[in-house]
């Protein structure tokens, strides 16, 4: 499926999603044109009056970097700012709209607002617009009034001021201004030999050549050094693991295990100890003849004496005097040996995995500590730089600004000239209500659809047809229509209005024949197996699984078939409360042995009994996962031509997994606006992992208007039909 982030740009989901959301959608669109409409009827009629000013090149040009004269005097063309990223027309607008010069205005043309007191200069700014023309060098003024004549006054004032300003101005400028850098020219050229000495000394006192590349392959190394200490780390929780494991087996330290191992590899210890037990066994049988004190007993004795002074001096040799060995640890076996032996290793391979681990860790010590340095270094390098940068860009400007005023000062012409006057309006223009009005529909547009965007991304869940079957991808069984009656839902107190049964109420309705479709189907799955027990589950509770199980009884019991319903909800029941049973004898019960099947079971129409799940037990998996429940269902598959199991929802519980090992396989009921994505995809996820025989998919509480095909039409145009036919039969002659 896809995700519900995005936009779908399919014309027809676009609509289904309107057709969901059409009230909020109807609404913010109504009310924002509404508001626009209301806008525009605040809005009174202008006049507008309208001149040109075209800018030409002044009498120097730039060219590059250069400031050069301008060999063709006199001659129009763009006019070039000194920055090659700045528009100069736009700082022109800037100069015109100052407000010096529209004050100016103001006073000479006495200009007033609505009220009859003085225009203020920002009243006036605000009404004044100004827009270069497309691909050319001409400004365009523009000034909307009440009054036509005032209109064309002020657009004309203000170029005419501006033309004069804009001579005497750029005059007085360029000569104070050139008289002030020529002073500062060799200050500048100083100051830049003196950042280009601090700049090489720096280099040379830190050797740097190039700190980025440094810092570059710094961070290289350091990522790569903490990459081997996971690794070498990784390796020593192993081997620490190991090691740890093999001490608790030996039960020896180091120092005692090297200890045992040269004990045991001792020719001369282990012929000792040899003798040693010979020399007990000898003791043993001869202290069974005679009293200690015998003669035999005593030279045994002392040969024994010997032996272990002989064999403490050995041992004394080997270890040394402060080591003490335990008797049983003087003679070991080869597998402890082996044991001792993987032990030393590991404790070997341990020390020098750490002390590698130490090594790694000063290694990147050091580069940390050179890389904290870098930053330090960059900066005042950049600094330097900085200021050497300043420095020349400083001489170079005011050189060629020195040039450039020079030439500036005997300037007495103006970089713009009036190409078109402007005239009185005629006629008022229309304004801005079309514009208005346009936003307006346009900002409805917009906000409708995002508000129905936002709604349906805010809602997870699974709302057609088309999306339940694609994201399971299971043999579709049946699709049973939203009902239209309102019902009470089941709660936890379990006092609720008893569910409809269609097909027991109504059997000539469309949700009966749906169902009996439904049950054609599942006879139908597999040519060489009948069905005979199948588990009727859901992914998530409130899909109505429950109301399925009922339907789908007593379809197939109207059929002539005898038919088991049991409710393995032990944790929420609900087909006492659809059947109006009790609920004091159930499942529960039988499978404890505490009450009989045919005391629990009842029978509610022909051919269907019903078993209820009784009283909740403290674990309902322990009684399903049985050999009592196979043994069960197996017992009521001989007795039954269909055996239907109501079983929890798949996300809450274990027991419908458990159950379909025991059945035919899973009837999956899911339901559209109630399962989202998320949890189908958890559903089909371990249904698929555990390899459980899906048998088909029930698609529950389908609403007609969210499905573009109009599924159900048809079938409600026939039902309704039929319905008429019944109410007014054909007479006969």
């Amino acid at each position: 499926m896809e995700s519900r982030e995005s936009i779908d740009l399919d014309l027809s989901r676009y609509l289904l999603m309107l057709k969901r959301q059409w009230l909020p959608a109807n609404s913010i669109f109504a009310a924002t044109v509404a508001m626009s409409a209301l806008a525009t009827t605040y809005m009174k009629p202008s006049y507008e009056a309208q001149g040109k000013l075209l800018f030409k090149t002044p009498s120097f040009k730039v060219i590059g970097s250069n400031l050069l004269p301008n060999n063709s005097e006199g001659e129009e063309a763009d006019l070039k700012p000194l920055v090659s990223t700045q528009n100069p027309i736009s700082t022109q607008i800037e100069v015109i709209t100052s407000p010096p010069l529209l004050q100016r205005t103001i006073d000479q043309l006495h200009l007033k607002n609505n009220n009859g007191e003085v225009l203020a200069v920002e009243e006036l700014a605000e009404a004044l617009e100004l827009k270069i023309v497309g691909g050319t060098d001409v400004l365009q003024l523009n000034y909307k009034s009440r009054n036509p004549e005032e209109a064309a006054a002020v657009v004309n004032t203000i170029m005419k001021m501006y033309v004069e300003n804009d001579i005497t101005t750029s005059r007085a400028e360029a000569e104070d201004t050139r008289e002030f850098m020529s002073k500062q020219l060799p200050k500048m050229q100083a100051a830049v030999r003196e950042a280009e000495v601090a700049l090489r000394k720096f280099k040379e006192k830190h050797n740097i050549v190039d700190l980025s590349e440094e810092a570059k392959s710094g961070v290289a190394i350091i990522g790569n050094l903490n990459n081997e200490i996971h690794t070498i780390q990784a390796q020593l929780d192993e081997v620490n693991a190991q090691s740890n494991e093999l001490r608790q087996k030996v039960n020896l330290n180091s120092p005692e295990a090297i200890t045992v191992m040269a004990i045991s590899q001792s020719p001369a210890i282990q012929g000792i100890l040899a003798q040693l037990q010979d020399l007990e066994r000898q003791l043993a049988t001869e202290r069974s003849r005679f009293y200690d004190d015998n003669p035999v007993i005593t030279n045994l004795e002392a040969k024994k004496t010997t032996l272990q002074t002989l064999l403490q001096k050995q041992i004394e040799q080997i270890v040394g005097n402060q080591v003490k060995i335990p008797q049983g640890q003087l003679q070991i076996g080869e597998l402890k040996q082996n044991l001792i032996k993987d032990f030393l290793q590991s404790e070997v391979q341990r020390n020098g995995l750490t002390k590698k681990l130490a090594s790694l860790y000063n290694s990147r010590s050091a580069y940390e500590q050179r890389l904290k340095i870098i930053p330090l270094l960059v900066q005042n390098q950049r600094e330097l730089e900085q200021k050497l940068e300043v420095a020349q860009s400083t001489y170079q400007t005011l050189l060629k600004k020195v040039q450039e005023l020079q030439v500036a000062a005997n300037k007495n012409t103006a970089n713009a000239r009036i190409i078109a006057q402007a005239s009185v309006p005629e006629e008022a223009v229309l304004g801005k209500k079309p514009i208005v009005l346009s936003l307006g529909v346009l900002l409805g547009l917009f906000l409708s659809t995002s508000a129905v965007a936002a709604l349906e991304t805010r809602d997870r869940s699974l709302k057609t047809l088309k999306e339940v079957k694609e994201i399971f991808g299971y043999t579709l069984l049946g699709m049973l229509p939203l009902s239209t009656k309102k019902g009470r839902s089941r709660n936890r107190d379990a006092e609720s209005i008893t569910p409809e049964v269609p097909v027991r109420d109504t059997p000539n309705s469309l949700t009966s024949e749906i169902y009996r479709m439904i049950q054609a189907n599942l006879r139908f799955l597999s040519s060489d197996k009948v069905v005979k027990t199948i588990v009727i589950t859901s992914a998530v509770p409130k899909e109505g699984k429950s109301t399925v199980s009922a339907n789908l009884a007593a379809a197939i019991a109207q059929l002539g078939r005898r038919v088991l319903l049991i409710d393995a909800d032990m944790r929420v029941p609900s087909q006492h409360h659809i059947w109006q049973l009790t609920n004091a004898a159930g499942l529960s019960e039988v499978l404890v042995a505490q009450a009989e099947f045919k005391q629990a079971a009842c029978k509610v129409m022909d051919n269907l009994d019903v078993l209820t799940a009784g009283v909740r037990p403290p674990n309902p998996l322990a009684l399903l996962d049985s050999k009592r429940m196979a043994s069960l269902i197996e017992k009521f598959s001989n007795q039954y031509d269909f055996v239907i199991i109501d079983a929890p929802p798949l996300l809450l519980a274990a027991d419908a997994l458990t159950l379909s090992h025991m059945t035919d396989g899973i009837l999956l009921v899911a339901r559209p606006g109630v399962i989202d994505s998320s949890s189908a995809n958890a559903a089909k996820e371990m249904l698929e992992r555990s390899s459980h025989n899906v048998l088909g998919l029930l698609v529950n509480g389908t609403v007609e208007k969210n499905e573009p095909s109009g599924d159900f039409y048809h079938a409600k145009e026939y039902f309704s039909n039929e319905g008429v036919a019944k109410k007014s039969p054909i007479k006969t002659l």
